[in-house]
């Protein structure tokens, strides 16, 4: 890679990191031209990539120096940029060989939500990282992310996002828990959020009410939205990343019709060349419990990724990276109580660097309603209080002290809650950490 390649992807990796956002292709060809020797004014690069001088100057432009000096957290401009950037890369370089700070130089990174790109806290999956990069760049390709809340699903996602944006590729990610209630309630009005979203993102201009024929039916009008309009008005592929879909299944009818949408736009990629722009990854936590015809479910075609458990090593690297030498015992108890659940793994070593307490005091009282892991045991009651099928069918998992078989909606929401393993159709408490706290709150509960 040469120097102003590295410089742009460089500066790219910053601003997802820090900003959570993504430069467009036009953006990246702005800031390219910008730092370059030669360095483009913006009617040049607008006449060579056939767009506006007003756009580019008035836009686009704005927008890259904005996220910019968001991501550098210092004012940037067209004049200032490559200078900032060598430096801010030079800077990067010599904190860490590796290109991470280190550990020393920064807080302690709490393990609530997304690993941000650039943490030094994100321990890899086993190369599952790179089987989904080598799947994305395959035209037409389909990755379906499939694992427990807090297990990491959301964090590979950003890392598949930002591998495309290496290649150059438009990436988009929408996470389906933000979807407001009334959208849900109509294929229609949630399939036209869906191309208004796709339409914003790629910045181009919503002509919506021009593709769409209420007599022919939303599911038509979406696809061919899509690819009259959207896959037509894009040079490079697109990533469409859509987290939580398992937020769709509280609908039925909705999660019938979009699940067979995005089935029937997997297959027009094997045959339709346009649709091979296209590539989708969805993520989600529950397996989906509503009847679906097998030539109209997305969920048994494509790359099916399911994230594993920490091993013991992983877990080990993951103490070193927190400062803490674990001993033999303490890595054991450490085990023995989450089985290795990444974030609960995470939550533990935060809450014993924050303490400045060893594991070995803090451990044995994990389980209770005052121990380091209080807040998250919390946040499962509160969930299964609100939903009593769940805390029935869980009560008596706990006291069966063995495996159950489970109606299938409810062992596939516990699971997705992280409480559950799941195998052969019998369900069993996940891990000692869950068995013990929940024992004593059901055993106090009845007394």
């Amino acid at each position: 890679m040469n120097r102003l390649e590295e410089l742009v992807t460089f500066a790219e990796q910053l601003i997802i990191a820090r900003t959570e956002n993504s430069l467009s292709p036009i953006q990246k060809i702005v800031l390219r031209e910008s730092i370059s020797e030669t360095k483009k004014n913006y009617t040049q690069i607008a006449h060579e990539n056939n767009y506006s001088e007003t756009y580019i100057k008035h836009l686009v432009a704005p927008k890259l120096w904005k996220l910019l000096s968001q991501a550098l957290g210092k004012k940037i401009n067209r004049n200032n940029c490559r200078i900032k950037l060598e430096l801010q890369l030079e800077t990067s370089a010599n904190q860490t060989a590796s290109g991470l700070l280190q550990l020393s130089q920064i807080t302690i990174e709490s393990p609530e939500g997304q690993v941000p790109l650039a943490s030094p806290f994100y321990i890899g999956r086993r190369s599952l990282e790179q089987t989904c990069y080598q799947e994305i760049v395959r035209p037409g390709a389909f990755l379906r992310i499939k694992a427990p809340r807090k297990m990491g699903k959301t964090s590979l996602l950003a890392r598949i996002i930002a591998y495309g944006n290496t290649k150059g590729y438009h990436t988009l990610r929408l996470s389906l828990d933000q979807v407001e209630s009334k959208l849900l309630t109509s294929t229609e009005r949630f399939l036209r959020w869906l191309c208004a979203n796709v339409t914003q993102q790629l910045e181009l201009t919503s002509q919506l009410d021009n593709y769409w024929d209420e007599d022919i039916g939303s599911l038509v009008n979406c696809t061919y939205y899509f690819q009259e309009y959207l896959l037509r008005n894009i040079s490079s592929p697109l990533i469409l990343a859509l987290d939580e879909i398992n937020q769709l299944f509280a609908y039925p009818n909705l999660t019938r019709d979009f699940l067979s949408l995005l089935r029937h736009w997997y297959e027009r990629t094997k045959d339709i060349a346009l649709w091979q722009q296209l590539r989708l990854v969805i993520a989600h936590s529950t397996d989906v419990y509503i009847p679906l015809k097998t030539n109209q479910s997305p969920l048994n075609v494509g790359l099916a990724v399911e994230l594993p458990l920490f091993t013991k090593q992983e877990v080990e690297t993951l103490a070193q990276l927190h400062k803490l030498k674990l001993t033999a015992s303490e890595l054991e108890q450490l085990m023995e109580l989450t089985r290795g659940f990444p974030y609960l793994v995470r939550l533990a070593l935060y809450q014993s660097v924050r303490h400045n307490l060893p594991l070995k005091q803090l451990l044995p009282d994990a389980a209770t309603d005052t121990g380091i892991l209080k807040q998250h045991l919390h946040q499962q009651l509160w969930y299964l209080q609100k939903n009593t099928d769940l805390a029935v069918a869980f009560q008596q998992l706990i006291k069966s002290n063995t495996s159950l078989s489970l109606e299938q909606e409810i062992a596939f929401k516990l699971k997705s809650l992280g409480l559950v393993d799941l195998e052969n159709n019998q369900a069993r408490v996940s891990c000692k950490l869950y068995r013990d706290y929940f024992s004593n709150y059901f055993l106090n509960s009845e007394e």
